[in-house]
């Protein structure tokens, strides 16, 4: 075991290791824990850069947590927020990223340089719930507020290009490779919006409780919608969902596919990680965590999964 071990201040400290962990083969599949970071509160969000050297992540922290990959050492930006950090997001083939807040605001960063802010949108009337960049048009990014309503918004000049017509507000995620589309979580309706017409396309319906989270498959062609009851697949070419598996008493917060396979979701839930083989139906469930687990996210050039947690912690898988 190798143990890395920093101190940034006498009021934070982070502490990260990396272990050799024999994964759990069951079943075909295996998830193994090699890597371990923690934080003062709880973590709500992470994500990714591109080329999967950076791992970003936030919440009651008020500040993101950038993870270099290669020296497990970790950099903060500074405590702008005021209040917590709702999503995280790199800017495609970028060490830029932006989080949004519960303070109504949307802050850019560069984490090659992370002790300051860039830029920042701190009008705004609602809590920003969530944000994502587009992956071909990077200089376009768009969020969504508790007032369910979506905003398209430029880099350079930093400002709004288009308040949407189209409602979300739980989560928005651009379709992978192209980003025609956009899929935004509202109560317990998933939509699919057309970007550039602003039109609604299709409309997901099928959730007892309020969707908190999507994913996309690599392709695109695949969207994945968790509530605390169930996690969904949707096909994006008939509208229908063709892969369902209920919590069964436990809840489910958080999903993303696998980098390596898109026949396998990994669901967050309370405290564990379900690896669902849905081609097979087949799942199996890792302890993971002390607490609710928010977010996951995946480096398809790493082959690493990050989850973060309501535990203070964010760990990796591989």
């Amino acid at each position: 075991m190798k143990m890395a071990q920093i101190q940034q201040s006498s009021s934070q400290q982070q502490k990260q290791t990396l272990t050799e962990h024999k994964p759990d083969s069951s079943k075909g599949f295996s998830c193994g824990e090699v890597g371990c970071i923690r934080t003062r509160n709880k973590v709500i969000c992470c994500h990714f850069s591109s080329d999967g050297k950076l791992l970003a992540s936030a919440g009651h922290d008020k500040k993101a947590v950038l993870w270099n990959m290669d020296t497990l050492q970790t950099e903060t930006t500074p405590e702008e927020h005021q209040y917590l950090i709702t999503d995280v997001q790199f800017r495609p083939n970028s060490t830029q990223l932006a989080t949004a807040s519960f303070d109504k605001s949307v802050r850019l960063w560069d984490a090659a340089n992370p002790s300051y802010c860039l830029n920042s949108y701190t009008g705004h009337t609602s809590h920003v719930m969530s944000l994502d960049f587009h992956p071909k048009k990077n200089d376009l990014f768009c969020f969504c507020d508790s007032n369910n309503e979506i905003r398209y918004w430029s880099i350079s000049p930093f400002s709004c290009t288009r308040v949407s017509k189209q409602g979300g507000r739980a989560h928005v995620r651009f379709q992978p490779l192209t980003g025609q589309l956009l899929a935004a979580a509202s109560d317990k309706v998933v939509s699919i919006f057309d970007v550039d017409n602003d039109r609604q396309l299709q409309s997901f319906q099928g959730h007892s409780g309020v969707v908190n989270y999507l994913c996309w498959d690599l392709s695109g062609d695949l969207l994945a919608s968790v509530s605390e009851e169930s996690a969904k697949v949707w096909s994006l070419n008939t509208g229908d969902c063709i892969h369902e598996l209920s919590a069964n008493g436990n809840q489910f917060h958080s999903c993303v596919f696998h980098p390596s396979s898109s026949a396998l979701l990994v669901i967050g839930g309370m405290r564990s990680l379900k690896l669902w083989n849905m081609v097979k139906n087949k799942s199996m469930t890792i302890p993971a965590h002390e607490n609710i687990i928010a977010a996951l996210a995946q480096s398809p050039v790493t082959g690493m999964v990050a989850s973060a947690s309501h535990d203070s912690s964010v760990k990796l898988w591989k």
